[in-house]
């Protein structure tokens, strides 16, 4: 395989959109042709949610969408995968342009808007994946569905992603969809996740295999907010939380010419915010459920800190488009003497 220090300015050279588009196209052509060697289970595995992670360090949503470059993802290490968030029907998103590089602070600002072929297309293409690790499926409502209706939408692809995933992570806390982040409230959350643990249960029994539901949160929650989270998550007896999603905030980027494009910020910026969202949440939790650290991971010793917040597990996504599968290897290396459960 080609460095990713040589690919990398080509890449840069690209609309930040067409080149993800690119990358995600070679990463499946790498995946057909077997480049690589997918994780196993080995001195690095933890178990979480009852499941056997070969390594904490995973994939977040938002990369691969559609699923259409899992085996090839699968083969730069991690030791799990998340796709979506893909929503009930497909979708276009927000106009373009919508996705925008801050290389001087490796961070990346997008409103994408759940741009998704769908979860029927998702359905189909996991049917043809080789990839047999952890995947988790990250699910959200159509931009159109009110929000007073957002949890038929949820169910919808609960009910569909079921059969095929790991674990589902239940999106939330997208800034980048009308009013999506109302549903962080106590009287939407606890009424949401009322729903999505009563189907969770049915399903169980209707497939006979148990798939543990995530809960995706905002950087942008003061410590109030994130108590009232820990509650509802604990009372409802969720498997996970992920922390964080993208943020609203544009600090630590005031300078760039670009800080008042519209969207959520992520990368470099975001690991202080996330952090500290991270360290309050294990606080509340007291345990009774892990914590899945996203947000400005851009190196191993970054990805050691969020497990010395708290976190169990944590996922890459704005670090991998400056450092590249590098960044894998090193986090895995950083992680892998960790003894969190």
């Amino acid at each position: 395989m080609i460095p990713y220090a040589l690919i990398r300015p080509l890449l840069f050279t690209l609309d930040p959109e067409r080149a993800h588009e690119l990358t995600l196209g070679l990463l499946a052509i790498s995946g057909a042709l077997r480049f690589g060697q997918a994780a196993t289970a080995g001195a690095n595995a933890v178990d979480i949610m009852g499941l056997r992670f070969p390594n904490r360090v995973g994939l977040a949503a938002g990369l691969d969408k559609n699923g259409t470059a899992i085996d090839g993802l699968a083969r730069l290490g991690f030791g799990f995968l998340e796709v979506g968030t893909v929503t009930p029907r497909p979708q276009p998103g927000n106009p373009k342009p919508r996705l925008f590089r801050l290389p001087e602070h490796q961070a990346i600002i997008n409103r994408m808007g759940f741009n998704n072929d769908g979860i029927d297309a998702l359905r189909e293409r996991l049917a043809h994946v080789a990839y047999r690790g952890i995947l988790g499926i990250n699910i959200g409502k159509n931009f159109d569905t009110p929000i007073e209706k957002a949890v038929d939408d949820y169910l919808i692809c609960l009910d569909k992603a079921f059969p095929l995933a790991s674990y589902i992570t239940v999106n939330i806390s997208s800034p980048n969809t009308k009013n999506l982040r109302q549903l962080q409230g106590a009287s939407e959350l606890d009424a949401l996740l009322r729903a999505l643990k009563s189907r969770q249960t049915v399903l169980a029994d209707r497939h006979g295999r148990y798939v543990p539901l995530a809960l995706k949160i905002a950087p942008d929650l003061d410590s109030g907010q994130i108590t009232n989270i820990a509650d509802a998550l604990k009372r409802h007896r969720i498997d996970a939380v992920i922390a964080t999603n993208t943020t609203l905030g544009r600090e630590g980027v005031e300078s760039s010419p670009l800080a008042a494009e519209a969207g959520g910020l992520s990368g470099s910026p975001l690991f202080d915010k996330s952090t500290t969202v991270i360290r309050d949440l294990a606080q509340a939790l007291a345990g009774e459920l892990p914590i899945i650290a996203a947000g400005g991971i851009t190196s191993g010793v970054r990805a050691r800190a969020k497990l010395d917040a708290g976190a169990a597990l944590v996922q890459l996504y704005s670090g991998l488009i400056y450092r590249g599968p590098q960044l894998v290897a090193e986090c895995i290396e950083a992680t892998g003497n960790a003894t969190r459960q």
